[in-house]
């Protein structure tokens, strides 16, 4: 009688063709009932999760490396994140913070605002997403300044309510058929290829935001009427772009000069993905309101707005939440935190480091690789037709993604043609070599 190969329960393990025909079944009623808006990228239906793994319902085993959507930091249900959890339901499960008191929300508060980059007095207004997070900055913004007016990037990605649509700028069916919207110029975000890894952040020309201020100020946008700036630190949807550290200096400069307010969005690239608890530390730049979210919960829904405080002028019934801060939520994010901090910080950049190396010879080796870019675990694969006009290769993309999830590997695209990886914080290096090494061998035979 052969003897049994042992399963190796962190690393994935597939025992159906996919989808098997417990999700198959799953997919069809959900296709006559669930909203046509939403985007499914392959047929996974979620059974459990723990850590990097997700097992789905006909007992298939993938390694995740979407972790949710940049969501579960903490891994799928960490029991530290568990045990808060618990522990807070078995006491109250709700009490609307914004009408009442709770330890919790307090707590948080205060973890955030001694985390966020630059000191000095601030307070956090707590919603429910990262759009309705962003809608608070954008309230906010225009009641203190009482200005109207914003600038955001092309490429943006900041939520999908109508305030926060205004400021997306990533794909035009997310727009399409809900104007009209909010007054906000777009401008494009900077990047290059050369400067990915700051090898040119000195002579980079931040062209964008010349034109904002020679151009832009001078014929259709009057400077004085611009509210706020809001920015991703490095850009999510748009493709995992790491700009320059030049094009935030540029852009804390001109809203000085301008009277403006920076709004930095980090609801993607914030709570330890980059290796930092924040994106902004990395370009040394402090803006005067952070919008979070995602990772902050490890997977329960919480939003949090932490601006100066001197700028939250708003009184009592200006904006609030019933759900926003739920006390569950707060819980979670607490215990999250405390794993940042212990070591999760320091495994996102130890790991994301060691993914990047193994990966920055890609564009020599693969033809159709045209960049590898990121910081911690927020790594991004720009596919091209070419490497020398960098013409990019939406469906080699999809295709990449496709053929990674029919060997056990979870990815999902940004951009026009990046393959994102922005899995759970916890992950190891076997995980992380299994990645690298499943997405080569899909690469040679793309190659093929």
């Amino acid at each position: 009688m052969p003897a049994q190969t042992a399963v190796i329960t962190n690393l994935p393990h597939l025992v159906t063709a996919l989808p098997g025909p417990k999700a198959a079944e799953i997919i069809h009623r959900d296709q006559a009932l669930l909203s046509p808006s939403y985007t499914r990228g392959y047929p996974l239906v979620v059974e459990r999760g723990e850590g990097a793994i997700i097992e789905d319902v006909d007992g298939n085993r993938f390694l995740d490396f979407n972790a949710g959507i940049a969501v579960v930091a903490a891994g799928h249900s960490h029991p530290r994140v568990v045990a808060a959890v618990q522990r807070q339901a078995a006491e109250f499960l709700h009490m609307s913070g914004t009408d009442f008191y709770y330890r919790g929300m307090v707590d948080l508060a205060e973890k955030l605002v001694r985390l966020v980059p630059g000191g000095g007095p601030h307070r956090v207004y707590f919603g429910n997403s990262g759009t309705e997070a962003v809608e608070a900055a954008l309230k906010l913004a225009r009641y203190h300044s009482g200005r109207d007016k914003f600038v955001a990037f092309l490429g943006g990605f900041h939520g999908r309510t109508m305030g926060s649509l205004s400021l997306t700028g990533s794909k035009a069916v997310q727009r399409r058929g809900f104007g009209p919207l909010m007054p906000v110029q777009h401008i494009p975000y900077a990047y290059c290829y050369r400067c990915a890894y700051g090898k040119h952040p000195d002579t980079c020309n931040v062209e964008c935001v010349k034109v904002l201020e020679d151009q832009l100020f001078k014929t259709i946008l009057p400077a004085e009427e611009v509210a706020a700036i809001v920015v991703e630190p490095i850009q999510g949807e748009g493709g995992y772009l790491v700009p320059p550290a030049k094009f935030h200096e540029e852009l804390r400069r001109v809203a000085d000069r301008h009277g403006i307010i920076l709004i930095h969005d980090e609801v993607q690239c914030g709570m330890g993905r980059t290796g930092k608890m924040f994106a902004a530390e990395h370009f040394g730049v402090t803006p005067e309101m952070i919008t979070l979210a995602k990772g902050i919960a490890s997977g329960l829904p919480l939003g949090a707005m932490v601006a100066k405080a001197d700028l939250m002028t708003w009184g009592p019934g200006a904006h609030a939440s019933t759900f926003g801060g739920n006390p569950v939520s707060c819980a979670a994010a607490l215990a999250t935190i405390e794993l940042l901090e212990d070591r999760l910080l320091d495994n996102a950049r130890v790991i994301g480091d060691h993914i990047l190396n193994r990966m920055r010879d890609w564009p020599r080796r693969f033809r159709f690789v045209g960049d590898v870019r990121g910081k911690g675990l927020m790594i991004g694969i720009e596919m091209v037709l070419d490497q020398q006009t960098k013409e990019r290769a939406p469906e080699l993309r999809n295709q990449l993604e496709s053929m990674a999830f029919e060997r056990g590997l979870l990815v999902l695209g940004c951009g026009i043609s990046t393959l994102r990886l922005s899995p759970p914080l916890v992950i190891t290096r076997d995980q992380a070599d299994f990645a690298v090494d499943t997405l080569e061998g899909c690469l040679r035979i793309i190659e093929r």
